[in-house]
């Protein structure tokens, strides 16, 4: 009679083991802390101590309808992309499991509700009197520029070139030179934003002489507690860099009107101000460069033309001489 052997068989992978696994794998703590919640719930709805490979592609689908099927799209759209990159994590290590069913799509996000501003309600709010000259250089230089928040607030004196109304700023996604984990901000390509008379004016009177450090500091020294890097701790006076909490605080206290949080944004200035310039006529190129926004959809959700301005294009289509 022959001999009966008995293959080695492997461990079976449990939902639970391959999504720790994958958590494991993650370095940003950020990322770690909004994939967590996302597959941690996943993997106790389709039942956590199963094996992997016993669980259907439309198991998957059902747990994400259940849990986040009338949440808003940004969070449905979040939440599947950290299944989605679970599942492929584990295909790419030859581990037998589901995978995001293609009736469980991404949905197209919706249109950004952050408001614009007109130019004269941005003039009058830098024109105040009550407003200090530092906040008032940083808003006209969010709008001339129509940049994002933490690229300006980033910039130090000697990026700056007055002389061209320009600076090199690292833009969101900047692509590294090296690689090299802490990469300083030299070590990545960056881009060239510009500003007009206004900042022109009051950048000058915002520096008094200074010719080095950050461009934006607080009015107070930082405690003995609080740890800095050189870039950011202005070396004649020992001020620190402005922080974005402390930026939009002071932004909502000139203009919230119904309470604390109630007021402008700092989005606000880069949605306005491609917003103007398209009224004026800039072509969608232009706005992408100028904004330097890679896709041209993503300028089109910040373009939102008043009803006047829209008004006064209706009117190019009068009949004869009777255009307003």
């Amino acid at each position: 009679m022959p001999t009966i052997l008995l293959l080695p068989t492997r461990k079976v992978l449990t939902v639970r083991t391959a999504a720790d696994a994958f958590l494991d794998s993650l370095g940003n703590p950020n990322t770690l802390r909004n994939y967590g919640i996302a597959v941690g719930k996943t993997a106790e709805r389709v039942g956590e101590g199963g094996p992997l490979a016993a669980v259907a592609d439309d198991e998957i689908g059902e747990a994400l309808e259940l849990l986040w099927g009338s949440s808003a799209v940004n969070t449905w759209n979040a939440r599947r992309g950290a299944v989605l990159s679970w599942s492929s994590w584990c295909a790419e290590r030859g581990y037998d499991g589901p995978a995001v069913p293609a009736w469980a799509k991404r949905l197209a996000p919706p249109d950004s509700d952050t408001p614009v501003r007109s130019k004269m309600a941005i003039d009058r709010l830098i024109a105040r009197r009550d407003v200090h000259l530092r906040e008032k250089t940083l808003w006209r230089m969010l709008y001339e520029m129509c940049a994002r928040s933490e690229e300006i607030m980033d910039v130090n004196i000697e990026d700056l070139d007055l002389a061209g109304r320009r600076c090199p700023v690292k833009s969101k996604g900047a692509q590294p030179k090296v690689r090299r984990r802490g990469a300083a901000r030299a070590d990545y390509v960056l881009e060239t934003v510009f500003w007009d008379a206004g900042t022109a004016r009051l950048l000058p009177r915002l520096l008094r002489g200074c010719t080095r450090g950050p461009v934006f500091v607080t009015h107070r020294r930082p405690g003995p507690g609080k740890v800095l890097s050189a870039r950011d701790v202005c070396p004649d006076t020992g001020l620190a860099r402005l922080s974005y909490g402390q930026t939009r605080a002071l932004l909502d206290q000139h203009t919230a009107l119904a309470g604390p949080g109630t007021g402008w944004d700092l989005h606000e200035y880069r949605h306005s101000s491609l917003t103007h310039l398209g009224e004026q006529g800039a072509s969608e190129l232009m706005l992408m460069a100028k904004s330097r926004h890679k896709k041209a959809e993503s300028v089109r959700r910040y373009f939102k033309p008043s009803a006047e301005a829209i008004a006064d294009v209706t009117s190019l289509l009068a009949p004869g001489d009777t255009r307003r």
